[in-house]
């Protein structure tokens, strides 16, 4: 049975016009709070509907119910501080939002990473994406109905989780990145463990296509459903793989390369048609790429330092600490006042498994930054759902909530 039926809706807040235009009066209209606290929504995020019957007319999505007043908190804290609290804004890729923002200050900083701390951070940023996305799609095959398949996500995920224990001590928010460089370089043998990683999770990501994408009922709750053309999706700023299923080819890790992308070969998948099947098929190919990604820098991974090599603003050899006193002087600065930033404003952008996430800094110099200002990927998402959900069903907006993978944490901040 289809799920999805096709109407002739004025816009997302045409109230008036759709009741004039179908001749219904007042008493056929229903306002529906769907949120904040239901598991269709996968956060904290309320729809304020107005139906006719099964049909959505109006969406004002309202979202805020997580602000935690992120951007204002990094005036008060320094650099490597604030690197914890970046794991709280897409805490399903902690990893991601670390290296974006540490990105962000080293290029306000003028720094570049030793090319062995920027493999260590394409594997780690690779790693992420494919934990985002098992977990992402997982859930989303149970919004749809399908329960086996984020059985066998979830275990790849926490095969992830374990990468991260082995490498910072911490399962989910890692706060493995620090300004400059990471905490620590990979434990030995850490390689074997990635390329197995990578063949079972080939083999997971074959297993969810046999199971799904092929499953006519998961092509009837998916197919035609909520369709975001190329105009909607730049108009409204999406990001990321919803953009990319909207047959626009915009990928930073290609049309910016940093860290060293461009030494790696990898496609970037666009659809055309813009549905939920689209969206969802998509970040399977993604997730291809991501173990092509990873196998090529485990095997290209060079020797030498993961820390800029600098006698200010780095932290020294933790064993030259111990014994020397202008090391002991030198980890006290860093530890207290952080990096000497220059007064200027800079803005970065990385490709997170959500979208483009994007920091902008303006410095008046010192260790703390005089604002900060993220670009949310999430939210380019959802603010298009006022024009999207009109006309479809009730039953479709856990379908196309969950193809957008957004994340609250990351959207209101």
């Amino acid at each position: 049975m289809k799920t999805s039926t096709t109407f002739d809706m004025p816009d997302a807040s045409g109230v008036l016009d759709y009741m004039k235009n179908n001749a219904h009066d007042s008493g056929d209209l229903v306002t529906l709070n769907v949120g904040p606290s239901h598991p269709a929504t996968h956060g904290v995020l309320r729809l304020k509907l107005v139906i006719d019957g099964e049909v959505v007319v109006s969406c004002d999505p309202v979202i805020g119910h997580l602000h935690r007043g992120m951007e204002k908190i990094a005036e008060n804290c320094h650099y490597n501080q604030y690197v914890a609290y970046t794991d709280r804004f897409d805490y399903l890729a902690p990893m991601s939002n670390n290296i974006a923002y540490a990105c962000a200050v080293e290029k306000l900083m003028g720094w570049e990473l030793p090319e062995r701390g920027q493999a260590i951070r394409v594997i780690s940023s690779e790693l992420s994406r494919l934990s985002s996305y098992f977990l992402g799609l997982g859930v989303y095959a149970m919004d749809v109905g399908a329960m086996t398949v984020f059985l066998y996500c979830y275990e790849e995920k926490e095969k992830v989780h374990n990468f991260y224990e082995k490498i910072c001590g911490a399962r989910f928010t890692s706060s493995y990145t620090r300004i400059g460089g990471m905490t620590r370089d990979f434990p030995e043998g850490f390689d074997k463990d990635i390329l197995d990683f990578c063949e079972s999770a080939s083999k997971t990501i074959d297993e969810m296509e046999a199971l799904l994408l092929h499953n006519k009922i998961f092509i009837d709750r998916l197919v035609g459903v909520g369709v975001i053309t190329r105009e909607m999706a730049l108009s409204g700023g999406m990001t990321g793989p919803n953009l990319r299923a909207s047959g626009v080819a915009r990928d930073l890790r290609k049309t910016n390369p940093y860290l060293g992308y461009e030494k790696y070969e990898f496609d970037v998948p666009v659809a055309q048609e813009g549905d939920c099947y689209a969206r969802f098929q998509l970040r399977l190919e993604e997730m291809r790429q991501s173990i092509r990604i990873l196998r090529q820098a485990v095997a290209m991974i060079p020797k030498g330092p993961i820390w800029v090599q600098l006698d200010k603003g780095i932290l020294p050899p933790k064993k030259d600490v111990m014994q020397g006193m202008e090391e002991l002087i030198r980890q006290f600065m860093v530890s207290t006042q952080s990096v000497n930033a220059p007064a200027g404003q800079v803005f970065f952008a990385a490709e997170n498994p959500k979208g483009e996430l994007g920091f902008f800094i303006d410095s008046k110099g010192g260790g703390v930054a005089n604002r900060l200002k993220m670009r949310s990927p999430s939210f380019g998402s959802l603010s298009i759902l006022s024009d999207l959900l009109p006309g479809h069903l009730i039953s479709d907006i856990p379908a196309i909530l969950g193809s957008f993978d957004f994340v609250q944490g990351e959207c209101d901040r």
